[in-house]
């Protein structure tokens, strides 16, 4: 028996040192896939490149699901090419759709495939019409080094970003080698069906593909990850789907309130979606996630560098600790999230039906097919899974190749302008206007090259929505050196 037991103790030693061996080989080997580069630069940018966004900002464009503001965006479009002369004359301009853009910017080599770079004009609105705010909401309050109101991230930065930059270059008369088509949209925030998707089909009805395709996305993001000092800039590879699904309950008779049954329809509906959110679908380390990772982990502390490096022994310790945080979360699988509950009709009576509306954000790799069929592998029985009315349904667009000229390009311009940053791929969880661009490029990039702490991406559609004034400057220089990157 000792002798066994001295066998068993010497096999389990030699496969703690085998496992350990192996770990620190990984470590070792994990080295980091940073490009090595010189920072460019920088060009001088007037503050009255931020007073023109600020203006932008003070135009509340704001979408709505059944028709357009169109007194906000004619003053837009009046201010715009008014403040961007050279662009409006030089640029060939078509509006679609009476509000979105198309501007060319014709090379002068008809042999190098055209890029685009793309923003949204539109914004999101406001909640208790400000009054949480610090600063006006559209008040384009410039204060303390900050630039507040919404659109200074989502998205009138990348919108006057791009114009800034081309204006410049127009200045001193630079003509681009490859072909540069920009496009804005007016109704991202409620889905692009009229800008950015008529757009999308008019470039393709005329046989026109792009090299690639810069649309926001992944920022250069201050304390991205636990571990990692130096920024990261996150350049999405594709996003995630999105659709909204139906759960019905119905029970044969609701009754008075003073005599409750057990199964009423509320209580079932209550019960699915509790079970949601206690089984959530299962969590992935593949595609972009696994991609970010292979490029932020070599970048970090030791403790995480190991983490990273073996994530074939470490993935579900790695996967608990990412599933605590709503962010990273969402970034490791599909996500279902009650939006809407409707039930009743009166205090004293119970309902024979309640229904809720799951809004799912679909990880790439899985679809709005999946998706219901987990739910209804969830849920009881009883609760009818069917597709939102009138739900607009996107499937995940296809997942960009790194190995391109478009990713190097964005690669490269990154550690150029953002040059202590950490350049890494990235999954983008929300929608953006790219996912209707996939039948005319390959190379689709989600990028808003905009450096921000984390606190700042809750202004996203939430409250206090600011950019550092220099910080938008940077943002300027990025458009800039990528259009002289990728015209050369």
């Amino acid at each position: 028996m000792k002798k066994l037991r001295r066998l068993l103790f010497r096999l389990l030693l030699l496969a703690l040192l085998a496992i350990a061996a192996i770990f620190t080989y990984n470590t070792l080997t994990f080295s980091s896939k940073q490009i090595k580069i010189d920072p460019v630069e920088p060009v001088m940018i007037e503050d009255e490149a931020v007073e023109r966004l600020a203006s932008t900002i003070r135009i509340p464009t704001l979408s709505f699901e059944d028709h357009v503001d169109t007194s906000a965006f004619r003053l837009l479009d009046t201010f715009l090419w008014q403040s961007y002369p050279l662009v409006d004359s030089i640029l060939e301009k078509e509006m679609v759709n009476g509000f979105s853009y198309i501007l060319k910017w014709p090379g002068q080599n008809a042999k190098l495939t055209p890029f685009l770079l793309m923003g949204h004009m539109d914004v999101v609105g406001i909640e208790n019409e400000g009054n949480d705010w610090s600063m006006p909401p559209f008040g384009g309050t410039i204060k303390e080094g900050y630039l507040w109101g919404r659109g200074a991230l989502d998205d009138k930065l990348a919108v006057c970003g791009i114009l800034e930059a081309v204006e410049s270059l127009l200045a001193v008369d630079y003509s681009p080698q490859r072909t540069v088509y920009l496009a804005f949209g007016h109704d991202e925030e409620v889905g692009g069906e009229h800008g950015a998707k008529a757009i999308a089909n008019i470039f393709k009805q005329r046989n026109i593909e792009f090299e690639f395709i810069v649309d926001e996305g992944g920022l250069v993001v201050e304390n991205a990850l636990p571990g990692c000092k130096p920024p990261v800039a996150l350049i999405g590879l594709s996003e995630k789907g999105y659709v909204t699904i139906d759960l019905t309950a119905n029970v044969e008779s609701g009754g008075h309130s003073s005599m409750p049954g057990h199964d009423s329809a509320i209580n079932l509906l209550s019960e699915a979606i509790v079970k949601l959110r206690d089984q959530p679908s299962p969590a992935k380390i593949d595609g972009p996630v696994k991609a970010m990772f292979d490029y932020i982990g070599p970048e970090m502390n030791l403790f995480n560098k190991i983490l990273f490096a073996n994530l074939r022994w470490t993935k579900n310790l790695v996967i608990g600790q990412m599933s605590k945080s709503p962010t990273t979360n969402a970034t490791l699988r599909t996500t279902v999230t009650p939006t809407i509950l409707n039930s009743g009709f009166k205090d004293n009576v119970i309902p024979a039906q309640a229904k809720a509306q799951v809004n799912c954000r679909i990880l790439p790799g899985e679809s709005v097919e999946t998706t219901l069929q987990y739910i209804r592998s969830v849920v009881d029985d009883r609760i009818e899974v069917s597709l939102g009315e009138n739900s607009q349904a996107s499937e995940p667009p296809p997942i960009s190749d790194m190995s391109t000229f478009g990713y190097s390009i964005l690669q490269t311009t990154a550690r150029q302008v953002f040059h202590e940053a950490i350049v890494a791929p990235f999954l983008v969880v929300a929608t953006t206007d790219a996912r209707h661009y996939v039948e005319v490029s390959d190379n689709i990039y989600r990028f808003l090259p905009v450096k921000v702490t984390r606190p700042q991406i809750g202004g996203i559609h939430g409250k206090d929505e600011k950019i550092a004034v220099e910080e938008y400057k940077q943002t300027i220089r990025f458009y800039r050196q990528l259009v002289l990157n990728a015209c050369k």
